[in-house]
């Protein structure tokens, strides 16, 4: 029951962020919506820590700036994955996965 309320709570996350942020469309609606978040849960719990270490010696030099870039370039991926997900650029993709952590990380902090 945890794990639906976490996902329900990243659907939610991804359908504000694509509302809030220009340059950031979805083409079927619900069924892309909720695709979008069921990748973007996979891409954080499998790819991310993985590449966060294989990062890390840049992460270290840029003060951790390059983080936001590793986000928002995985932000970006998700366009190869998900048909109908569109993100116009590099500062939409920047954008968005900004709010999208951080409106998943208020969400999950209320759930």
């Amino acid at each position: 029951m945890h794990t639906v309320l976490k996902y329900l709570g990243t659907v939610a996350a991804v359908y504000l962020t694509v509302s809030i942020v220009p340059g950031i469309a979805v083409a079927g609606e619900w069924t892309t919506i909720l695709l979008v978040a069921l990748v973007w849960s996979v891409i954080v719990m499998v790819i991310k820590p993985v590449l966060s270490i294989l990062t890390l010696p840049i992460t270290i030099i840029t003060l951790g700036l390059f983080s936001f870039i590793l986000n928002a370039l995985l932000f970006w991926a998700m366009t190869l994955v998900v048909p109908g997900f569109v993100v116009a650029g590099f500062v939409p993709a920047l954008l968005g996965a900004l709010v999208l952590s951080i409106l998943t990380w208020l969400i999950h902090q209320i759930l």
